[in-house]
């Protein structure tokens, strides 16, 4: 059996060499996370060291490759931003990334609805800039399939007196255009081609509600809105009041106005809501509509109001159906929105779009509306409303059109 050493020469023996052991250790973990949080720290500074880009806070670390650019951390391949502190510039490369995300996708269908939202996200943090190239491509495919700027209304000078109207969905009615109804069109269109240089396309989608958009819209040159939706004081906030285009649907003159056959003075007052703004209806999508939007016309000079009263040309509605079916937007019937985004499109040189949203909560997965004033929904599988917020998408990440979905500031 071994005996005691009072000599104390265990003091570097097996335990004093594991004491030590386990204050290094120690050391040393300590070291790295002081590290790790210079690092983590570092991340979230206020300027990237990506072409300079300024930046503002973020919700997660981001990470450096060893060439000193940036990459976001990854969680199951998501990343995730703060998507109120927008301020990449749109030609840096994280934002090339991010535009790619977006037009990666072909199809709707190919992605998951939350994947989609986490994607547009995820832009947000990118100035929005326009592509001039990407801007002129788009509009000369619109000018040699539907060219606004001479058949967006029907005029005196497209349909001449004596010549038959043929209706957008009635393929076999048409409708002769005699003195009386000639006599109702303007002479020529009211607008020319990218007249207007910053237009605003007002959604009616619960996407605006509280947000504070108001004043930046009635900044824009001109305003398109749809339907009459409300802009008194209490939604001027977030939609603005300036309006130099409303489209009326008959079905809401049928519906809450009786098809002006009794009372027309409830209906006046509210188109005067709009000021000096152009009122345009579809009258000639079928049979039922001529009537009821004549009606418009006639009320409009027995009041002797100074408004121009406007009728699509069915053949213009015809060429942006197909056009769009092109683009993969099928449906019985394209949303007023779309049709006023895509006139927009050759009349102005910016286009910016706000309320364009087709479901029931927003990119952060909070419930909306499904306008901002009601949350009264649309007839099933009569537009085909996600497919064109799609769209509206893809040009945004291609630097087309601006489609707003965060409030404004």
């Amino acid at each position: 059996m071994g005996t005691y050493d009072p000599s104390g020469r265990d003091l570097l023996g097996n335990r004093s060499i594991c004491f030590i052991f386990i204050c290094a250790f120690g050391l040393v973990t300590l070291l790295q996370q002081i590290l790790y949080g210079k690092n983590y720290i570092q991340s979230g500074q206020e300027f990237s060291q990506d072409k300079g880009d300024e930046r503002t806070n973020w919700t997660e670390p981001v990470y450096y490759w060893d060439d000193g650019t940036q990459k976001p951390a990854r969680n199951e391949e998501r990343r995730y931003f703060d998507q109120y502190g927008s301020s990449y510039e749109f030609n840096c490369s994280t934002c090339k990334k991010l535009r790619q995300d977006i037009m990666a996708v072909k199809v709707l269908s190919m992605v998951k609805t939350s994947e989609l939202f986490e994607r547009w996200k995820n832009l947000q943090v990118c100035k929005w800039e326009q592509n001039k190239a990407e801007t002129n491509a788009f509009r000369s495919l619109l000018s040699r399939c539907c060219n606004a700027p001479s058949f967006l209304f029907t005029t005196k000078k497209n349909t001449p007196s004596g010549s038959k109207l043929r209706y957008e969905v009635d393929a076999s009615g048409t409708l002769p255009v005699n003195s009386e109804i000639f006599k109702m069109f303007p002479d020529d269109m009211p607008y020319t081609k990218s007249q207007f240089r910053k237009c605003a396309v007002i959604g009616n989608g619960g996407i605006i509600k509280n947000s504070k958009c108001g004043k930046e819209i009635d900044s824009a040159d001109f305003v398109f809105r749809c339907n009459i939706p409300p802009i008194s004081e209490k939604y001027a906030v977030d939609v603005g009041q300036k309006t130099d285009i409303v489209t009326v649907n008959p079905s809401i003159i049928t519906e809450r106005f009786q098809k002006l056959e009794k009372w027309r003075k409830p209906f006046f007052k509210v188109l005067q809501t709009y000021k000096n703004s152009s009122v345009v209806l579809p009258a000639f999508y079928n049979t039922h509509n001529t009537e009821v939007s004549f009606r418009v016309k006639y009320m409009m000079d027995d009041f002797g109001s100074q408004k121009a009263v406007y009728f699509f040309n069915p053949q213009y509605l015809l060429s942006v159906q197909r056009f769009w079916a092109l683009q993969g937007v099928r449906a019985k019937r394209l949303t007023s929105g779309l049709m006023l985004a895509t006139a927009a499109m050759e009349l102005c040189e910016e286009v910016h779009l706000y309320g364009f949203w087709a479901f029931s909560t927003n990119p952060s997965g909070v419930f909306i509306m499904h306008h901002y004033y009601d949350n009264v929904k649309p007839r099933p599988g009569f537009h085909a409303m996600p497919n064109e917020i799609f769209s509206f998408l893809q040009m945004h990440s291609r630097g087309i059109l601006h489609v707003h979905t965060n409030p404004c500031r």
